[in-house]
């Protein structure tokens, strides 16, 4: 066991985040999310070759290769209680990935991302119980019955493939939080891809076997993989010191909308107004949830730098010790 490392005479403060949007930070939002869409697009081309579990396995590498780059995990030192939410958080993106590709291959890629997208807003409408989130989540819901509305030409397969990604993708978030308190940095999300990629690596030789891709498969294949994982991930990196945390969600909202305009000129995928309609509840549904919950959490705080103005705290005479309670920003000191 390492000993404790000395404890610094004094804790600077945390780095406040960017309180404004920077037009750069603009500009890298909506890079990502067109890179991220275009690549689904360029990968459902090849799924006439190598269908969606083939595009899927390569994206899983590329994914790899990328993370694993950037988080260099050190997987010697992992502990049972990081290694099981790093487990469940390897087959949750690769089942959120395959479930979305089957579905953007049956659905189109306008519908699959919208049904995807409300996974992220059930995770944000279910942490508060205000009017207004009742009001957002039944939004939500017309939407989906409107794009699920029973019809000849109706996939339901599909759509519950949409729905399964959604389920997915709120895991990811909640397993996601876990492995970040578990794991410093990337190492956590590296790890995963890493094992994901491996649980595709069968998959993708009997793949190969059964159907022989072509280089124009394996390049739209690849092509997915670094638009819609390697491009977003280090944009998203890029983005999040130029552009506050509440406006880069706001901006998340968009992506079914980015999805539909790209199915509809990389793709020939054409919605109707029913299908326009949907999307757009779902897309304001959760602007709405997240716009108010900006409001709402400023006003606490100038509450109470107005209470500290009026009531300032009398100075003490003997200065308290740092401690880790007294100060919750400041990271706990590695004991292992």
């Amino acid at each position: 066991m390492q000993e404790a490392p000395a404890r610094p005479a004094a804790t600077p403060p945390p780095a406040a985040g960017p309180s404004r949007t920077s037009p750069a930070g603009v500009a890298t939002m909506v890079g990502s999310g067109l890179s991220n869409q275009v690549g689904a697009a360029i990968g459902s081309l090849a799924f006439p070759v190598i269908g969606p579990v083939g595009v899927v396995a390569v994206r899983q590498y590329v994914a790899a290769a990328v993370l694993l780059a950037v988080g260099r995990p050190r997987f010697r030192s992992f502990t049972w209680s990081q290694w099981w939410p790093v487990l469940l958080l390897a087959v949750v993106f690769g089942t959120m990935n395959l479930s979305l590709y089957t579905a953007v291959d049956r659905v189109g890629l306008g519908l699959a991302v919208t049904l995807e997208f409300l996974g992220p807003l059930a995770i944000a409408l279910t942490a508060t119980r205000r009017r207004v989130d009742v009001c957002c989540a039944l939004l939500a819901v017309a939407g989906v019955v409107t794009l699920m509305r029973p019809r000849p030409s109706a996939d339901h397969v599909g759509m519950g493939l949409g729905l399964l990604a959604a389920g997915c993708w709120a895991a990811y978030i909640l397993l996601n939080r876990s492995v970040g308190r578990r794991l410093p940095g990337a190492q956590g999300s590296a790890a995963a891809a890493a094992l994901s990629a491996l649980m595709f690596l069968p998959v993708g030789i009997v793949v190969a076997v059964r159907h022989p891709p072509t280089a124009w498969a394996v390049g739209c294949a690849v092509a997915a993989g670094v638009l819609s994982s390697a491009v977003p991930y280090l944009a998203d990196l890029f983005t999040l010191r130029r552009v506050p945390a509440p406006a880069f969600a706001l901006f998340m909202s968009v992506n079914p909308v980015l999805a539909a305009m790209v199915g509809w000129i990389v793709l020939g995928q054409r919605l109707g107004r029913p299908e326009w309609a949907g999307i757009a509840a779902v897309v304001v549904a959760n602007a709405l949830s997240i716009g108010i919950s900006r409001r709402t959490a400023r006003r606490p705080a100038a509450s109470a730098a107005i209470r500290t103005a009026d009531h300032p705290r009398p100075r003490r005479s003997r200065p308290r010790p740092l401690d880790a309670a007294a100060h919750p920003h400041r990271p706990p000191e590695d004991t292992s």
